[in-house]
């Protein structure tokens, strides 16, 4: 079977930004993106710009395609001047973390569309569950032959963007123990999680076909890895992060995850071998950092070396700077070291929680005023 990656000649830059819609006054979730729709697409010159999703309680954020995580930044910022004022006349505000701390799976509404009631179909319960919110993000690539190398070499530094942007640590009014537990929620459906390591095209590929063949997927779209290619965009998909809630986190993740596939990519076709690491590693790297966060201690390499998070972290942007000089993303990709500093999403949220004695409401209004602080 030929899937043809339609390659990018340049590193284009295009982010996804998933918000949950919730209730002024009783901070839960409401299942109204259609009402939203109506009212923010009549104003937009681009209506493309913001999506439906699986759940009528979320809206996607959508930006054409980007040369630098400024102008992506600048796209966001454009598109909310719409959607804002449609959430004001409906009493509603936009929430931005990886899930809710209390709203109810049963009480959510199935978008419209037979790619939706398949999914539901099929995964039953745990597709009901997803109440989970994230930050996908594309960077174009130019050759299909580094497509597996550099996606495969990417896991290495998966810990990295999920320790900071982990923002899901309470579910169904529980404290879970875990800084992100849409993570290991999200990984329960099929072909969700992890990727299989391949090191050439011709091995996606016939996956691809054994997938299609056996019934697991009916499109390629289905494949929902972590990391993923988008075939038709020419594209490295990062799905890793949590759900975003101020312009600061996601322009320092955005210019990351940018710097990352493009130093990683230069790297491959100058004929360098990319590090790898073995699988049973990644994954106790993607538990280890939703489970602890930035407190955790990660592995760097096959042959089995820890080190904390935060402190490669440190080093990683070094390395990436001069990349980010030439991306135009040098302010943004200093930034990265000072989520740590501010408390990354996760903390804030238990923080207010124990600050309130445990008061679920208090916690997603501080994340939606975290959004609203920065739209003033």
């Amino acid at each position: 079977m030929r899937i043809d990656f339609r390659g990018s000649p340049e590193p284009t830059l295009g982010v996804e930004w998933e918000l949950a819609l919730v209730d002024r006054r009783t901070r839960d979730l409401r299942n109204d993106a259609a009402h939203l729709f109506a009212r923010a697409k009549a104003r937009m010159p681009d209506p493309n710009r913001l999506h439906k999703e699986l759940l009528k309680n979320t809206v996607e954020l959508v930006t054409r395609v980007c040369h630098t995580v400024p102008e992506a930044m600048a796209d966001l910022r454009e598109t909310l001047g719409y959607v804002v004022p449609a959430c004001d006349e409906l009493d509603l505000d936009l929430y931005g973390a990886g899930t809710h701390p209390f709203a109810k799976w049963d009480g959510q509404q199935l978008t419209e569309g037979h790619r939706y009631e398949e999914l539901i179909n099929r995964t039953q319960w745990w597709g009901r569950q997803m109440l989970i919110w994230g930050v996908h993000v594309h960077v174009g690539m130019p050759a299909e032959e580094r497509v597996m190398p550099v996606l495969s070499a990417l896991l290495t530094y998966y810990p990295h963007l999920q320790a900071l942007s982990a923002s899901s640590p309470i579910w169904a009014g529980v404290d879970t123990g875990y800084a992100s537990n849409r993570a290991l929620m999200f990984q329960q459906l099929p072909t969700a999680g992890l990727p299989f390591q391949f090191q050439a095209w011709d091995e996606f590929e016939r996956f691809v076909e054994d997938q299609l063949t056996t019934g697991v997927i009916d499109e390629l779209s289905e494949i929902r890895w972590d990391v993923r290619p988008a075939v038709t965009h020419g594209t490295l998909e990062n799905r890793v992060c949590d759900g975003v809630s101020t312009f600061a986190d996601l322009g320092s993740l955005v210019a990351l995850m940018h710097c990352l596939v493009v130093w990683l990519d230069e790297r491959c076709a100058a004929g360098e071998t990319l590090p790898t690491m073995p699988p049973w590693h990644v994954q106790e790297n993607k538990w280890r950092a939703a489970r602890y966060g930035v407190d955790a201690i990660v592995i760097l390499d096959a042959q089995s070396n820890e080190r904390l998070v935060t402190e490669d972290l440190a080093e990683l942007v070094e390395k990436l700077a001069p990349v980010a000089d030439r991306l135009g993303c040098a302010e943004e990709l200093a930034g990265v070291l000072q989520i740590p500093v501010r408390g990354a999403s996760y903390q804030r949220q238990r923080a207010i929680a124990e600050r309130t004695g445990g008061d679920l409401v208090a916690v997603v209004d501080s994340v939606v005023q975290e959004l609203r602080a920065e739209l003033r």
